[in-house]
């Protein structure tokens, strides 16, 4: 007697790829897979929204001053994520320290909004991207004041022969 279905009883042996017997079910399962390369930004995009305004609505800290969220950094598995803020009042080390504490809470309300199996892990980080800018653009300023200073100097004995 032979058997009438296959010895898996209609699962694939492990390490198998899925067996799909009708084309078009196959067919649309694998062009899902390979629209979404962008998944992880769409994600640290939400996160990026939700936090704002959950730090804004749901957070009572008064370390906790304006906060602006600038990026969210998501690890390949979604198990972390580094968010990186600023700050316009208030300490900057404090305001961390208190997102840090408060990032649980934080987690747990945004398990209750976004709808992906994992939730990751948050991470405040002061994003000091804005002071290095600041200070990048004020070195610029300085060199070329004395750029100019040099050139005009360099110029002044040149006029007098």
């Amino acid at each position: 007697m032979g058997l009438s279905r296959p010895f898996f009883h209609g699962r694939a042996p492990f390490g198998a790829p899925p067996f799909y017997p009708d084309k078009r079910i196959r067919d649309s399962i694998m062009s899902r897979k390979r629209t979404s390369p962008n998944r992880n930004v769409q994600i640290a995009d939400q996160i990026q929204r939700d936090l704002s305004e959950l730090i804004m609505r749901e957070v009572k800290d008064p370390r906790i001053g304006i906060v602006t969220i600038q990026s969210v950094e998501l690890t390949p598995d979604y198990a972390h994520a580094k968010i990186y803020f600023t700050t316009l009042t208030g300490d900057p080390a404090a305001t961390q320290q208190a997102l840090n504490h408060a990032s649980g809470h934080l987690h747990n309300l945004l398990f209750k909004r976004l709808h992906i199996h994992t939730v990751p892990t948050l991470h405040f980080h002061y994003d000091q991207t804005i002071e290095k800018a600041v200070a990048m653009s004020r070195l610029i300023d300085e060199a070329n004041a004395t750029r100019a200073k040099d050139d005009d100097e360099a110029d002044a004995p040149a006029k007098d022969d």
